[in-house]
């Protein structure tokens, strides 16, 4: 199943730098061990914005709560989904 996801990060301005450079490298860390594996397969940041537009591909919606709730940054995250399916004048394969 193919979702896109919006993610906006909102760190608190009284968070010391040091705790979220180190949120940060883990966050980067995940993400990076999930497009690895194919779950992540896109990510976009926004212009001007700490955000990011992302396509998930994943088998179920539980699957993908799991996946954004283990996010370092998810209790700083406004996060908006919406789930996708493939358009019939597709020429990719690929897209389930």
């Amino acid at each position: 199943m193919l979702f896109h996801v919006r993610m906006d990060v909102t760190i608190p301005a009284d968070m010391p730098a040091g705790v979220a450079d180190e949120i940060k490298a883990r966050e980067k860390a995940y993400s990076q061990e999930l497009q690895r594996s194919g779950k992540w397969r896109h990510i976009w940041r926004l212009v001007g914005e700490y955000a990011n537009y992302s396509v998930f591909d994943v088998a179920s919606n539980a699957e993908l709560h799991d996946i954004l709730s283990a996010l370092p940054l998810f209790p700083y995250m406004k996060i908006a989904v919406t789930p996708l399916c493939r358009h019939p004048s597709s020429i990719r394969d690929d897209d389930a």
